[in-house]
């Protein structure tokens, strides 16, 4: 979970309107480290927009409470590792009450004081962005937010929807993610038609998935079914189609089986080196490529080759090893610091 403490690379921002295209060589693409995408459950979400779809009824809305709930906690979500975040759910179909009842039934009286919940908010066209961000600013631990649903936040129009609109709408929730480097979900209808392609059953235009980062979709054989089937496409996670059962005791959604076996990418040694430079008492090093070469015992390597390696692979530095990356250029050659991510326990 990120801290304000935390290094991170200077990432130039791209304007609102240029006159020239802003292009990049492939040289220069490399000498630069951006920021390492954040994943909130592991090998399921990451920052960005995302979209969970299915019909009416077949308990989305418990499933985004229990994945908040769960992010809030920091506990395991359908076998996958969570890091602790706060989070906003926006349940706008629900009031204070029907939460007070159904939160309590899944998760006793306890309680978690880094999720929040509200049941009124504006559209994006009437204030939503401003709510939103004067609430990232309070709440600065804030890395998920849930709308639920997407109709309830939608600009109030007579026209129909169409490819442009969608898209429109999700690109600018994209900007807000993207700008506070947060995960948001936004809950959705699936139409009647059935389609080869699952996720071609999500009401609306191609342009709601083209614009998201990911999309879940929630679908049983029958309405009556405890069963269902949770497939999952997305920009930063293998495709996943996970089996979950719902318990009517508890109100929560169980982990049957997964239908893949998700590929793991072999350990990288360099990375290992690297990350050792930060282990045990030693939580930050700093140095250039060439003293990092050097105290990695490496000779065969040039100082520009290393920094593009590290470059490519934040994420994976970051993800595996906890451990943040920032590469600054300075005019003797560059500047990197290595800073271990203190372990957080809910």
């Amino acid at each position: 979970m990120q801290n304000d403490n935390v290094f991170y690379p200077n990432n130039k921002p791209s304007p609102s309107y240029s006159s020239s295209l802003e292009a990049v060589s492939l040289p220069e693409l490399y000498d630069t480290a951006y920021t390492p995408a954040t994943a909130l459950i592991e090998n399921f979400l990451y920052s960005g927009v995302y979209i969970l779809a299915g019909p009416p009824k077949t308990g989305k809305s418990f499933l985004m409470a229990q994945l908040a709930y769960h992010v809030a906690a920091g506990m395991e979500f359908f076998n996958h590792k969570v890091t602790p975040a706060s989070v906003l759910y926006l349940s706008l179909e629900d009031d204070l009450v029907r939460l007070q009842k159904r939160f309590s039934r899944m998760f006793g009286v306890e309680g978690n004081a880094n999720l929040y919940l509200a049941t009124k908010a504006d559209s994006l066209n009437q204030g939503l962005e401003e709510q939103l961000t004067e609430f990232l600013q309070s709440k600065p631990a804030t890395k998920l937010i849930i709308i639920d649903t997407l109709q309830r936040i939608r600009e109030f129009s007579s026209a129909a929807y169409s490819y442009a609109s969608d898209y429109h709408i999700i690109n600018l929730l994209k900007e807000i993610a993207s700008r506070h480097n947060i995960c948001i979900i936004v809950v959705h209808h699936t139409r009647k038609m059935e389609a080869e392609d699952k996720f071609d059953m999500i009401s609306g235009t191609t342009g709601l998935l083209g614009a998201a980062d990911g999309a879940m979709i929630l679908q049983k054989k029958s309405r009556t079914d405890k069963r269902a089937q949770l497939n999952i496409v997305g920009r930063e996670l293998p495709d996943q189609e996970i089996i979950i059962e719902f318990s009517q005791e508890s109100c929560t959604w169980q982990f049957i089986r997964s239908n893949q076996q998700l590929w793991e990418e072999p350990k990288d040694m360099l990375l290992e080196q690297v990350a050792a430079l930060v282990s045990g008492e030693k939580k930050i090093w700093r140095g250039s490529a060439t003293q990092m070469l050097h105290d990695l015992n490496i000779d065969d390597m040039k100082s520009h080759i290393l920094t593009r390696k590290l470059n490519v692979k934040v994420d994976r530095l970051f993800q595996d090893y906890g451990v943040y990356y920032h590469n600054k250029r300075a005019n003797k050659g560059s500047d990197i610091t290595l800073q271990k991510l203190e372990a957080k326990t809910a």
